[in-house]
């Protein structure tokens, strides 16, 4: 592994929006240079925990502690320093070059005013080789494919040469072969840079398959954590997504396969 061990917690945390209590008492700790999974229903809280432990969102009770400090109270850009983020869907200004949308990612480690660095350089182009990027370098993003942009945005989070990488959704709206693309991406990035991963992920399978842990959420609490074995169940799966299904042994993985039972098919 070639990551420092950064320390992410939430201790006892509580997210309210307005009146809305979105999270509770939550606990979690994230462990060291592993890929973990965020699991649940819509709503259940799941893009809301990842934003509160990327300090995006203030807690209304308890506390993100990043290596022994209370993350919202950290300077911002020693904490961009070492976590990054990619939310949903991000928009990138129109006709941007995806080079210079990479180059982004290193403004944690410069000032406004300070000429590019040899090692600013050399971040981007790793970068961009790392997410097979780098033949896009002059393209504009607008005008990539969905797997393509994803791959981009992933770089720009890669030169922010951070040891820990929170992703929201990362899968979202693209086809089966650039989701696969794009989590064969993440797992290189974890076992040859040691990153630590947190992604929110609404395919249980894909979760089972890729992660090293999963933390399955519901209204707001943390249900279950722990390797997709231990947390993945039949039991989990009704009284979570109040869905009648089978789990089975992934034939590739071995892994927990969920196969649903739709109701036209129940005897």
């Amino acid at each position: 592994m070639t990551g420092s061990d950064h320390q992410l917690s939430a201790q006892r945390l509580g997210v309210s929006y307005g009146d809305h209590q979105v999270i509770s008492e939550l606990d979690l700790v994230v462990p060291d240079h592993q890929v973990g999974a965020i699991i649940g229903p819509n709503g259940c809280g799941k893009s809301t925990l990842l934003r509160t432990l990327a300090r995006l969102v203030r807690p209304s009770a308890g506390q993100v502690v990043l290596d022994g400090q209370a993350i919202h109270q950290m300077p911002t850009r020693e904490v961009a320093r070492t976590l990054g983020l990619l939310p949903q869907s991000p928009l990138a200004p129109e006709g941007i070059l995806v080079e210079d949308l990479v180059s982004r990612g290193r403004a944690p480690h410069r000032s406004a005013f300070t000429p590019w660095r040899t090692e600013d350089h050399a971040a981007v182009a790793e970068a961009l080789e790392l997410t097979h990027t780098a033949e896009l370098a002059e393209r504009a993003v607008d005008q990539l494919s969905g797997g393509q942009r994803q791959r981009v945005w992933i770089a720009m989070a890669l030169a922010q040469n951070t040891d820990l990488l929170l992703l929201d959704e990362p899968t979202t709206y693209l086809d089966l072969h650039h989701q696969i693309e794009v989590l064969d991406l993440l797992t290189d990035l974890n076992r040859t840079r040691g990153t630590t991963i947190v992604m929110v992920l609404h395919d249980i399978n894909l979760a089972s398959r890729y992660a090293d842990w999963l933390a399955a959420m519901n209204d707001g609490a943390l249900i279950a954590q722990g390797t997709p074995g231990d947390v993945v169940s039949e039991q989990l799966m009704h009284d979570v997504f109040d869905l009648p299904a089978q789990v089975i042994s992934d034939p590739v993985s071995e892994t927990p396969l969920v196969v649903p039972i739709g109701r036209h098919l129940r005897r």
